[in-house]
């Protein structure tokens, strides 16, 4: 048996053509020779085949299937009807694979696209061709190709290719309301357009609506239902993912009325006449002979369970209408050194591997793709066995023209591998992972996040409590991650994106030699996160922040609504022998609140280095997130000889300045069974709820509070009751301790207890505050700073503050409080205070001495003060797509 050198690919030309078991394809072929010779004999009586279904079929028929098989393909054009299927029956073996290979120093191309041809002048520089006399009669195709770009359906308003991201739109018109503020009775499928956006349109019926509704995280694709012209109102044909609210951006597409401009088609569904004004104005002529094609074609490779051992090596493949190639259940099948592009539409993926094991995409190219480039699943998730199968050393870039959630790599499953891949120009992530005991690693993803908000350059979640743990991230570089969305009136970036982003509960993942530079809301961010650890990383230059985590209450609506998800998905691997070994699982999620009703807990930050230069940004922001139960400590932090900022809803308890007078604030004034004197209702959900004065069982003196629960399940908002005691005046900058004693009627209570300042349909802002209580009296206290100047959540218009007493109970039970006292500490500043509560009181503040800083070498020069904290250089020769798995 002969035996073949790879190095990481099939480099072209190495393996010299002749050898046994050698087929040949060509456009120049038959499928009636032997396919044996590389081009026709002089003859013409044998050569290549020219399909290469008739060349799978006869690698199908062979009887020795003890040596690997190569398929070469000649240059040229291979036009696919209908996609090109392998069976197990298809299959090579681990010492004879199967390889569909480019033949040397030439480039076949595999296209699931009808060429089009026939133009004739129409109007001005606008063309048309009748599809049907080109066999597409019927055929409803969205995407047009010329000359391997993607052209754009005529629309309204149209592209603008000096502003891509921010113009080009319509807004839905109505006055401004913020994202997360509810609008009740808002349906998920109408809006009004602006009287200046009103066309005329001989077929609204045909048209078609992309919007981004409501959050800007992605967009939808629908069909117009009907148009209200006199009332401006646009019906859709199928619900949008959100409400679309006024200033929500949108445009139409799909009318012939609206073909002005280079670039724009449109289809006339009734005369299957194609309209088409070529992007550079040429004539009819000229366009007839350019390559204009239109996507037909599902899928153009299909590789079906059992199917093991085969390959392709070299191929260039574009123009379907939904995948490239896809693999289900497969063994050690690869896709390597191709060129896919000008592939896909909404919710699709150019190359899709589903379960199987050690299947994988290497040294490819894959750009201008409508959803996600590379879709990894596979692996079982009760017994954690890994699926192995991997995308390395691509280049991946333009993503998510039509979904913009369409990522570079898409990760899902157990134990799959993203590593040495360059990945750019996506509308929202480069690599969005769930799953379990993922690798990700030595990639480089920069310019993403470009048209969509509160997102990062890789980012995943953990709502159902066991997704990503055991996940890897380590040794990758991440710049330039920019973030686009609304603020201050106007649509612009960069905005509201982090760097690695642990959404929602995420739990146990492994942060180490990253290198995460320039995003404007922080480098990292742990959203109620448990059990990470993130340590040996470079994080440089967050414009708000460094690093950001922000916890649950166990009170919070969030918590209690992911927690209906959060109880099965541990429960379904919760004692089974390969999870015993995964980071916390001995926790449920029903034990997760701590003392202080926060969730946050287990998570280890050190190591690391912080290095920044602002005047204003904060090296930390943490909410509900508690030094007991988180570790920060060994970092060096350098932001330029200037103050290290921090912002945390935790405050190091300092001396006592004074004791802020109270009125009745041990229920002490008014008659038994009244409502408390000096205090008053922030909310009462109905006539029947109860806040009274009460004799029995105070913590000290005759009385104390009663406050019933009366939650109204029929109230979006303000359905449980709270008092508040109002006008207190605290100074800005100051800190502040609020405490009280409570118990309940029954046991593990939660009550809601804090300080805050309301200005009616301007500003909120709240102290953190709360905790869990029993039947006996429990103190409990919230420590906080009022917002000075400068500070995010200030207002000069915060002059009275207000404590308010809340019961968030929805099961009847009863609680009471007595004893509320408010005094001053004594202010230290961000740093002192930061390290008072617990935080980096072994952490350096020093220069970290990169190579050069200023243009972006971040190794580390050999006398590094990090290095005496333990860090460990990183590997930054080895990030990205390696020769010679990626030849340019």
């Amino acid at each position: 048996m002969k035996t073949y050198i790879f190095l990481g690919i099939f480099l072209l030309g190495m393996i010299p053509p002749g050898w046994a078991l050698d087929y040949y394809v060509s456009p120049q072929g038959n499928d009636s020779w032997s396919g044996t010779l590389p081009e026709p004999n002089t003859e013409a009586t044998d050569g290549p085949f020219q399909t290469l279904e008739k060349a799978r079929d006869q690698v199908r028929e062979r009887t020795d299937r003890t040596e690997t098989v190569h398929v070469w393909i000649r240059g040229g054009v291979y036009s696919l009807e209908k996609p090109i299927v392998f069976t197990q029956a298809d299959s090579g073996t681990a010492d004879a694979k199967i390889l569909y290979q480019a033949y040397p120093n030439e480039k076949p191309l595999l296209t699931g696209g009808k060429v089009l041809s026939g133009f004739v002048p129409w109007k001005g520089a606008i063309c048309k061709t009748n599809v049907a006399e080109r066999g597409l009669e019927g055929v409803y195709f969205r995407q047009l190709i010329c000359d391997g770009k993607r052209q754009i359906l005529a629309r309204y308003p149209n592209f603008d290719a000096e502003n891509p991201y921010a113009g080009g739109w319509a807004y839905a018109d109505g006055e401004y309301v913020p994202m997360y503020a509810e609008i009740p009775d808002l349906d998920k499928r109408t809006f009004r357009f602006k009287e200046e956006d009103c066309r005329t349109w001989s077929r609204p019926e045909e048209l078609r609506v992309m919007v981004f509704p409501r959050y800007n995280w992605w967009n939808n694709i629908c069909d117009v239902a009907s148009i209200d012209f006199p009332t401006r109102t646009v019906t859709l044909k199928q619900d949008a993912s959100y409400q679309i609210r006024p200033g929500d951006r949108y445009y139409f597409e799909n009318a012939l009325e609206e073909l002005d401009a280079p670039g724009e088609w449109y289809l006339d569904r009734q005369t299957w006449e194609l309209y088409f004004w070529p992007p550079d104005s040429c004539d009819a002529e000229t366009l007839n002979r350019k390559l204009v094609t239109a996507p037909v074609n599902r899928r153009l490779l299909e590789l079906q369970p059992g199917t093991a051992f085969v390959e392709f090596h070299g191929l260039t493949l574009e123009n379907s209408t939904h995948t490239a190639i896809a693999m289900t259940d497969t063994t050690e099948c690869v896709v390597q050194a191709c060129t896919i592009r000008n592939v896909g539409c909404y919710h699709s993926t150019a190359i899709y591997i589903q379960k199987g094991k050690r299947n994988g995409v290497r040294g490819c190219e894959i750009s201008y793709i409508g959803g996600t480039a590379i879709g990894l699943g596979g692996g079982n998730t009760e017994a954690l066995t890994a699926a192995e199968n991997f995308a390395e050393h691509c280049r991946i870039h333009h993503t998510g023209l039509d979904y913009k959630q369409g990522v570079g790599i898409s990760m899902t499953g157990v134990g799959n591998r993203a590593s040495h891949n360059e990945i750019h120009h996506c509308p929202r992530f480069g690599i969005g992972f769930g799953g379990n005991n993922q690798i990700i690693e030595y990639n480089e993803i920069h310019h993403v996040n470009l048209e969509t908000a509160d997102t990062g350059a890789i980012y995943t979640g953990g709502r159902n409590w066991i997704s990503s743990r055991g996940t890897q991230v380590r040794y990758n570089y991440f710049h330039d991650v920019i973030g686009f969305g609304y603020r201050d009136g106007k649509w612009q970036s960069p905005h509201y994106c982090w760097g690695i982003y642990l959404d929602d509960n995420t739990g146990g993942v492994d942060v180490y030699g990253n290198i995460v530079v320039g995003c404007i809301r922080g480098l990292i961010h742990l959203h109620n996160g448990r059990d990470n650890h993130i340590w040996n990383n470079i994080f440089v230059d967050g414009t708000l922040q460094q690093f950001e985590a922000n916890g649950w209450t166990a009170t919070s609506d969030v918590w209690k609504r992911h927690f209906q998800t959060m109880v099965p998905g541990y429960e379904s691997v919760a004692g089974k022998p390969a999870w015993k070994s995964m980071r916390n699982m001995e926790l449920h999620p029903k034990d997760a609140p701590l003392e202080d009703g926060t969730i946050m807990s287990g998570n280890r930050v050190w190591g690391n280095i912080f290095c920044y230069n602002s005047d204003t940004a904060k090296c930390y922001r943490v909410r509900n997130f508690s030094p007991q139960h988180n570790y920060i400590d060994k970092n060096l932090i350098w932001n330029h000889g200037k103050s290290i900022l921090t912002e945390t809803t935790s405050t190091f308890r300092g001396k006592t300045v004074a004791e802020i007078p109270l009125k009745n604030a041990d229920f002490e004034e008014g008659e038994t069974g009244q409502f408390p004197t000096g205090w008053g209702w922030q909310v009462r959900p109905s006539s029947k709820t109860v806040a009274v004065i009460e004799e029995t069982k105070p913590k000290s003196g005759k009385k104390c509070l009663r406050l019933e629960a009366d939650y109204v399940a029929e109230k979006k908002r303000d359905n449980t009751p709270a008092i508040l005691l109002s006008k207190l005046t605290l100074k800005p900058g100051h800190t502040y301790a609020l405490s009280g004693y409570f118990r309940a009627s029954r046991p593990d209570t939660q009550v809601s207890f804090h300080v805050h300042h309301y200005t009616a349909g301007k500003h909120y802002w709240g102290s953190p505050g709360g905790g869990r209580v029993g039947t006996e009296w429990k103190k409990v206290e919230t420590l906080f700073k009022i917002p000075a100047p400068g500070e995010e959540a200030y207002r000069d218009f915060m002059e009275f503050f207000n404590i308010t007493i809340a019961n968030p109970s929805r099961e009847g039970t009863t609680i009471y409080a007595d004893e509320i006292r408010l005094e001053e500490l004594e202010t230290l500043s961000a740093w002192d205070g930061w390290q008072a509560q617990g935080f980096d009181r072994s952490s350096l503040l020093a220069d970290p001495l990169f190579v050069d800083e200023a243009n972006g070498d971040y190794r580390l020069k050999p006398d590094s003060p990090a290095f005496s904290l333990g860090f460990e250089p990183i590997p930054v020769e080895k990030i990205g797509p390696q020769a010679p798995f990626f030849q340019d």
